[in-house]
C-alpha cells in the first residue's frame, strides 16, 4: 500500500492569496507536484514558490476578467506548472501540451489519481503542428506560458490556439519590458496588453484578429527564424 500523503496547508504569499485568502490544501496537487519533483521535472527546492508563481497567472487573468476562462491551454506544460494548479483552482477545461513523451505520461498519470480535477486533457507533440488540429484551432480563451521559449516563438506557437478575444499570458523575467515587438505581434493578430506584477511579472497579449493562415510556420521555424 502506498504511504498516505500528509495534507499540506500553506498560505501562498501572493496578490491572489491576499485578495481571496487562498490556502493551498489539495492533497492531490501536493502529491502531483512532489512526484513531478521526484521525477526531475521540477527543481529540488520547495514546492510552495512554484505554486505561488502559478497562482500569479490566475491573478493576472483576474485583472483582465472577473470570471475564470471556460478553457485554457498550458504551452509546454512540462512538470505540470502552471497547468495542474489552474485545473485545481478553476475546474474548467484545460489542455496540457508538451512535446516530451515522459512528461506527457506523467501528466496523464496524475490526472487519473484520486482527487484529480475534471476537465484536464494532455496532448503530445509540437505546438506548431497541434495548433492546426481542428479540435485545437481557436479552441481556448487563455494560453499560458511559463518557460516555453523566446517571445516571438512563444507568440507564434500560441496564437492559433486562441479564440478572437482570447489572451496569452507569459511569465516574464525581470526588466524585460522591451521583449515584445508590437509590429511583429500585429502580424499574428495580437495586441500588446498590460503587464501585471502580482509578485512575479506577467505579460498579457490579446488576440484581436483571426490568425493568418501561414502561422504558425512549420515545426522549428518560429524559433530558428523569429518574426521579431
Amino acid at each position: 500500500m502506498s504511504p498516505r500523503v500528509p495534507k499540506v496547508t500553506s498560505r501562498v504569499d501572493s496578490w491572489w492569496s491576499v485578495r481571496h485568502n487562498q490556502v493551498v490544501t489539495s492533497e492531490w496537487l501536493t502529491r502531483a507536484l512532489e512526484e513531478s519533483r521526484a521525477r526531475g521535472f521540477l527543481g529540488p527546492g520547495e514546492i510552495a514558490p512554484h505554486v505561488t508563481h502559478s497562482l500569479g497567472f490566475i491573478a493576472a487573468w483576474t485583472r483582465h476578467s472577473p470570471t475564470p476562462p471556460s478553457s485554457f491551454l498550458d504551452l509546454g506544460s512540462g512538470g505540470g506548472l502552471p497547468g495542474l494548479v489552474l485545473l485545481e483552482k478553476w475546474e474548467c477545461r484545460g489542455v496540457l501540451l508538451d512535446s516530451m513523451a515522459k512528461r506527457v505520461t506523467f501528466l496523464r498519470e496524475v490526472l487519473t489519481w484520486p482527487g484529480s480535477p475534471r476537465g484536464g486533457d494532455v496532448v503530445e507533440g509540437r505546438a506548431e503542428d497541434l495548433a492546426r488540429r481542428p479540435e485545437l484551432d481557436a479552441s481556448v480563451d487563455l494560453v499560458t506560458s511559463r518557460s516555453f521559449g523566446p517571445p516571438a516563438a512563444t507568440a507564434e506557437c500560441a496564437v492559433r490556439f486562441l479564440v478572437v478575444g482570447g489572451v496569452l499570458i507569459v511569465s516574464e523575467p525581470p526588466d524585460s519590458s522591451s521583449r515584445w515587438d508590437e509590429d511583429g505581434l500585429r502580424r499574428l493578430g495580437l495586441r500588446l496588453g498590460p503587464r501585471e506584477s502580482p509578485g512575479a511579472t506577467y505579460q498579457l497579449l490579446i488576440k484581436e484578429e483571426e490568425t493568418p493562415q501561414e502561422y504558425p510556420r512549420r515545426s522549428g521555424i518560429p524559433g530558428k527564424r523569429p518574426l521579431f
